[in-house]
C-alpha cells in the first residue's frame, strides 16, 4: 500500500487529536502537523478554563452534542492512560431566581436527550450541601463534568504522534496553498511541503487558512476575548467546584461562571468582549488587519445590532470589577469585589455568518483532498478526541 502524505495545519488540541487518530483508520497516512509558533498548544487549547464539558447544552443530535458526550469519556480514558491532570468532580448549574427554574427544566430535558447520565436536580437546601456559599433557587447537578490540563494533553498526543512516525513541524506558519498534478504544494515559512491531502485546524485563522485553498469565505472568525479574575487564596472556601449559570437564550455566550482548576486556585469568568486581534489576550493588543477584517465584514455590525444591550453592557463589564462583580453575586452572593484579581484571557475563535449569527454547531467543511474545520468552539477541547475520531473517518472514506 503507498504511503498518503496528510498535512493537519494547526497545533492545538483538534490538530493534535486529528494527526493522532489518522493512522488507526489511514494506516497508509504518513502525518505531519504544521504549527506557526514555536510550540503546541499556543493559542484556544492553552488559554481556556480547563474544563471538560459533558455535554448538556447543546441541541440534541447536533454534532456538538454527539461529539461532547462521547468526546469527554474519551478524554478522561486519555488522561488515565497518561497519566494526565484531571478530575470529574461535577458541576452545579444554578438558577438564580424563579424565573430561570424552567429554563433549568428544559436544560436538565436536553441534557437527558443527550445521553447523559447521573443528572440531578437540587432545591435550595441540597445545592447548598454540595456548594455551601451558592445562591439561588434551584441546581441541577451534572456529576460528568471535569477539570483537566488541556497543555498536558498536547504534550502527551504530541508523543503519540512522534511515536506513530508522524511529524510536528513548529515555526511552520503556512502561507499559500496550491493543488495541482495531483498534490497540494503548502508554502510555510519553514520550507514548502507536498500533500496528498490537507486538514486545516487552524483555530482562529480557519476561515483565513480556507482561503488560501480556494474556498469562499460564506462564514468568518470574528474574535471573542473571554477575561477571567482569580478568587484570592483567603476567599476560595467560597467555591468548591463548578458553579454555572443557566444560559440566557437573549445572550449568545454562556456567562460568568466559576471553575476550580486543575493545579489550584479559583477562576471566576470569562465575559465576552469583541478582541482587536485574534490573538488579542490583552486590552490594548490590537492587529489592524484583525480589526480590519472584522469591521468589514457585515455579519459583526448586524450581530451588534441584534445584541446592542448585551454588547454594552459586556464592554462595560470588562472595564469595570463592580459589575463584574455583580454578575458573580447572582452565584456566589458572598463575592466581593476586594476578593478578585487579574486573571488571564483567551480568545474564542467564534464563527459568525452573514446575517450576524453566532454559528452554533462544529464546522466540516468536507472537499477533495482537503478538510476545513470551520468552526471548533467550546466545547471542542472537551471533544478533541471524538473530533480527530469524525475528521479521520471522513478522510479514510477518501484515500
Amino acid at each position: 500500500m503507498s504511503s498518503k502524505r496528510v498535512i493537519v495545519i494547526g497545533g492545538g488540541l483538534v490538530g493534535l487529536a486529528t494527526a493522532h487518530k489518522l493512522p488507526l483508520h489511514c494506516p497508509s497516512a504518513k502525518v505531519t502537523v504544521l504549527e506557526k509558533e514555536a510550540k503546541v498548544c499556543a493559542h484556544q487549547s492553552g488559554h481556556n478554563s480547563g474544563v471538560l464539558h459533558s455535554g448538556l447544552y447543546y441541541k440534541p443530535g447536533s454534532l456538538k452534542a454527539r461529539l461532547a458526550v462521547s468526546g469527554i469519556r474519551e478524554m478522561v480514558a486519555f488522561c488515565q492512560e497518561h497519566a494526565v491532570p484531571h478530575e470529574v468532580c461535577g458541576k452545579l448549574v444554578v438558577a438564580a431566581d424563579e424565573s430561570e427554574v424552567p429554563r433549568l427544566r428544559d436544560l436538565q430535558e436536553r441534557g437527558i436527550k443527550n445521553g447523559l447520565e447521573g443528572l440531578r436536580w437540587l432545591n435550595g437546601e441540597q445545592m447548598r450541601e454540595v456548594e455551601p456559599h451558592v445562591g439561588g433557587v434551584a441546581a441541577l447537578r451534572v456529576p460528568q463534568e471535569g477539570i483537566v490540563d488541556y497543555e498536558k494533553v498536547c504534550e502527551a498526543l504530541l508523543k503519540e504522534i512522534e511515536a506513530k512516525g508522524g511529524a510536528v513541524k513548529l515555526g511552520a506558519k503556512v502561507t499559500s496553498l496550491h493543488l495541482g498534478n495531483g498534490e497540494w504544494h503548502v508554502g510555510t515559512t519553514a520550507g514548502d511541503y507536498a500533500a496528498d491531502y490537507v486538514i486545516n485546524c487552524a483555530g482562529l485563522h480557519c476561515d483565513r487558512v480556507s482561503t488560501l485553498a480556494g474556498e469562499k469565505r460564506e462564514v468568518r472568525i470574528v474574535p471573542f476575548r473571554g477575561e477571567y479574575y482569580k478568587i484570592k487564596a483567603e476567599r476560595q472556601y467560597l467555591v468548591r467546584g463548578l458553579i454555572y449559570p443557566v444560559p440566557d437564550p437573549q445572550f449568545p455566550f454562556l456567562g460568568v461562571h466559576f471553575t476550580r482548576l486543575i493545579h489550584g486556585g479559583i477562576e471566576a469568568g470569562p465575559n465576552a468582549v469583541l478582541a482587536f486581534a485574534r490573538e488579542g489576550y490583552r486590552k490594548t493588543d490590537i492587529k489592524v488587519a484583525d480589526l480590519w477584517d472584522a469591521l468589514t465584514f457585515v455579519g459583526l455590525w448586524r450581530f451588534l445590532a441584534k445584541h446592542k444591550r448585551m454588547s454594552w453592557q459586556e464592554l462595560r463589564r470588562s472595564f469595570s470589577k463592580r459589575l463584574f462583580c455583580e454578575s458573580l453575586q447572582r452565584l456566589v452572593p458572598e463575592i466581593r469585589e476586594d476578593d478578585l484579581a487579574p486573571g488571564g484571557a483567551g480568545v474564542r475563535a467564534q464563527a459568525m455568518s452573514p446575517e450576524g449569527s453566532l454559528v452554533q454547531d462544529f464546522c466540516l467543511l468536507n472537499r477533495p483532498r482537503a478538510l476545513h474545520v470551520l468552526n471548533a468552539p467550546s466545547p471542542a477541547a472537551t471533544a478533541a478526541l471524538a473530533i480527530g475520531e469524525e475528521i479521520s473517518n471522513l478522510v479514510a472514506k477518501e484515500i
